[in-house]
C-alpha cells in the first residue's frame, strides 16, 4: 500500500526526516533491489542497515504487511551480492553459540571489569568502554516454597545473558522453581540465533534452530530470559518449517508467572522508584508488556515509572548499538534525558541488550541507576518461608 501511516512511528523517519529512512522508503529499496531495478549500492546498504527492526511499524499498518519478514529477506539478498554484509554477525557468531567460547568471554569480562578499564578510558575508547557490563551481583531469592504445579517449564538461557547476567538466569530459575513450576533441563541448547536473522545469514542460523529444536525436544513449555531470543524463538516455524511446534511452544515468561501466580504470595514491599523499559522485542513481538506491569504492582511500595517515550526505540536493536554507534546513542540520549528528570533509584528492563546500552549511556551521563530484569527484582523480593 505505501500508505505513509507508519512514518510517525519509525524511530529512524523520526530522527532523520528522510524517505529512505523509513518502512516506506525501505520497502520501495527492497522491491527495487529484488526486481533488479536497482543495484546493490553504499547508499541503498546505508538506508537497509540504517533499520533497527524494531517493528512498531507491523503493529500501527492497516494492511499487516510482515516488514520484518521483508527485511531478513532483503538482507539476506545484500549477504549473497555483497559479502562484506553481514560480517559483524558472523565474527561473533562462534563466540555466542559455543559453551566453550561464552566461558572464555566470560573470563575476560570478569578482567576487563577488576582492571577498571571503564574508568580509564578516554577519547573514542570511553564508548566502547562503558559498553561493559558492571559485575552481576547474586540474587537472594526468598525462601517460600510455592505448591507444585503440574506445569513443567524450560529456560532458555540466551548467549549475551549466559555471559554477563548469569547471576541473573540462576535467580529467574529459582523464582520459577519458588513459585512451583518444575524446570526441565536444556543443556545443549545454543544461542536462538537473531544476529544471524537480521544479518540475513541462513547458513549461520539453520543449524542454530535445528540444535535448539533438538535441545527443547521434550519441553512442555519454553520461556525465555531476553524478549529479544523470545522474539526469534517464537517465529522459528517461519524460518524453518520443521520447527513449527517448537515454537508453539514458546511463552513470554512474565504471562506465563502471571497466569500462574501462587495463591496467597505476598512479595516483599520495597520503598523506591523504579522506572521501566519496555524493549522494542517485548511490545512489538512477544507481547506481555501489560503482564510485565502487573507482576511488578505485585510489590507494596513499589513507585512504577513507565517511560513516556516507551513507544520509541532506545536504539541497542541487537548488535545496532555497536555498528551503528552515532543513531544509536542519538535514540538513546531521549531514554536518557527522560530518566535524568525522573531520577529513578532503578530501571527495569527485559532484555539484555536494552540493558547493555542503557546502562552504558546512564554511565557516560554520570547517573547511578543500576539496570535489573523486572524478574530478577520479583525474585529478590520474593517472600521468605
Amino acid at each position: 500500500m505505501k500508505c505513509g501511516l507508519c512514518l510517525p512511528h519509525c524511530p529512524t523517519y523520526g530522527e532523520t526526516r528522510h524517505e529512505g529512512d523509513s518502512p516506506r522508503g525501505r520497502i520501495a529499496l527492497m522491491q527495487g533491489l529484488a526486481s533488479g531495478l536497482v543495484t546493490a549500492s553504499p547508499v541503498l546498504q546505508a538506508h537497509l542497515d540504517g533499520c533497527l527492526s524494531c517493528r512498531r511499524c507491523e503493529t500501527v499498518c492497516p494492511a499487516k504487511v510482515p516488514y520484518g519478514e521483508l527485511l531478513d529477506a532483503a538482507r539476506g539478498l545484500q549477504a549473497r551480492s555483497n559479502p562484506a554484509s553481514g560480517r559483524l554477525a558472523r565474527r561473533l557468531a562462534p563466540w555466542l553459540s559455543q559453551a566453550s567460547l561464552r566461558g572464555l568471554l566470560r573470563v575476560l569480562l570478569k578482567l576487563a571489569q577488576r582492571s577498571g578499564l571503564a574508568r580509564l578510558a578516554r577519547g573514542a575508547l570511553r564508548r566502547w568502554a562503558s559498553l561493559l557490563p558492571a559485575p552481576d551481583a547474586t540474587i537472594r531469592v526468598g525462601s517460600y516454597q510455592a505448591p507444585a504445579q503440574d506445569l513443567p517449564v524450560a529456560l532458555f538461557r540466551g548467549c549475551v545473558n549466559d555471559i554477563a547476567e548469569r547471576q541473573t538466569l540462576a535467580a529467574l530459575e529459582t523464582l520459577l522453581r519458588r513459585a512451583g513450576f518444575a524446570l526441565q533441563p536444556a543443556a545443549a541448547q545454543s544461542c536462538c540465533g537473531a544476529l544471524a536473522q537480521h544479518a540475513g545469514q541462513t547458513a549461520l542460523l539453520t543449524p542454530l534452530i535445528t540444535r535448539n529444536v533438538q535441545a527443547f525436544a521434550e519441553a512442555q513449555h519454553i520461556v525465555y530470559a531476553g524478549s529479544g531470543c523470545g522474539a526469534t524463538l517464537r517465529e522459528y516455524g517461519r524460518l524453518e518449517a520443521s520447527a513449527g511446534a517448537f515454537a508453539q511452544r514458546v511463552t513470554d515468561p512474565h504471562r506465563l508467572l502471571l497466569q500462574h501466580w501462587p495463591q496467597g504470595v505476598a512479595l516483599k514491599p520495597l520503598p523506591l522508584r523504579a522506572a521501566l523499559h519496555l524493549p522494542c522485542t517485548q511490545q512489538n513481538v512477544c507481547g506481555g508488556s501489560d503482564d510485565i506491569l502487573a507482576l511488578l504492582r505485585k510489590i507494596p511500595e513499589l513507585e512504577l515509572l513507565p517511560l513516556s517515550t516507551q513507544q520509541a526505540c532506545c536504539g541497542a536493536a541487537g548488535t545496532y548499538f555497536l555498528n551503528q554507534p552515532q543513531m544509536a546513542d542519538q535514540l538513546l540520549a531521549h531514554k536518557l534525558d527522560e530518566l535524568a528528570a525522573l531520577q529513578p533509584a532503578l530501571l527495569l528492563s527485559s532484555n539484555i541488550g536494552c540493558s547493555l546500552h542503557l546502562a552504558a549511556g546512564l554511565r557516560r551521563r554520570g547517573l547511578k541507576v543500576p539496570v535489573r530484569h523486572p524478574l530478577a527484582l520479583l525474585a529478590q523480593q520474593w517472600p521468605d518461608a
